[in-house]
């Protein structure tokens, strides 16, 4: 019962995080044009497309792999090279996302990193790198003794919330300022809720309530993967598994 509750969570947060990415396609398809490679305007579409699914879903998704009550027994190794995988996409994404905005601006001669979207953003990318990185050098490589670990693991955790939830800081900003920017000179300004309004502040819900659900899945100390000896509470969910 209790692993089927949280394959619910899952199933319902996966449902909300394919919105997420549908919801922005369809933005950018239907209200700017769609996408393309060679064109400035449209390169720049895939901009949120592909952060929305790299740094929020594919991001949320990867945190979530030590709740799955499955990676509770056995060796932790392959549970770990998918986290390590799932966050290794995540992040190719975001390096594809940051270079289509970057040529996308610089070919029409927009000046880069001067809002506070751009700022948060970066500081986003940023921290993801190191955190990244750091994981795999500490986590996934052999040669990090158990006391590092443990020593690491709370700072680890804490900067997986932290950066998540500066990501989607990052996509609700971002969401505000392209509507600021696509609706300045339009029939329909920004203040009257025109279609598009409506549509992109839905989508921007979305990413801040999936974001959410997957904070609280992080902290809910009943999903959290239970220490060697202490699986009390747990043993139902164990059992379930076994």
């Amino acid at each position: 019962m209790a692993v089927g509750r949280f394959y619910l969570s899952c199933l319902m947060l996966g449902s909300l995080g394919l919105l997420c990415i549908l919801f922005t396609i369809y933005w950018m398809q239907y209200w700017h044009g769609g996408f393309a490679w060679n064109f400035s305007d449209l390169r720049f579409n895939w901009h949120p497309v592909l952060m929305v699914t790299g740094m929020v879903v594919l991001y949320g998704a990867a945190s979530l792999v030590y709740r799955m009550p499955q990676s509770w027994v056995g060796p932790k190794l392959p549970w770990k090279a998918l986290h390590a995988a799932l966050h290794l996409l995540a992040f190719i994404l975001t390096v594809v996302g940051l270079e289509v905005v970057f040529s996308a601006h610089n070919e029409k001669h927009i000046s880069n990193l001067y809002s506070l979207h751009s700022w948060v953003g970066i500081t986003t990318v940023f921290l993801f790198t190191c955190q990244w990185f750091l994981g795999f050098a500490i986590f996934l490589l052999p040669w990090a003794s158990p006391w590092q670990r443990s020593l690491l693991k709370p700072i680890h955790v804490f900067f997986g919330a932290f950066i998540l939830s500066l990501a989607i800081a990052s996509v609700v900003s971002g969401i505000n300022e392209k509507l600021f920017f696509s609706l300045k000179n339009a029939t329909k300004p920004y203040s009257s809720l025109p279609s598009e309004a409506v549509f992109a502040n839905t989508t921007g819900m979305l990413v801040v309530v999936f974001g959410l659900l997957v904070l609280y899945i992080l902290l809910a100390s009943s999903w959290k993967r239970p220490e060697p000896g202490i699986l009390t509470s747990r043993q139902p969910l164990l059992r379930d598994v076994e």
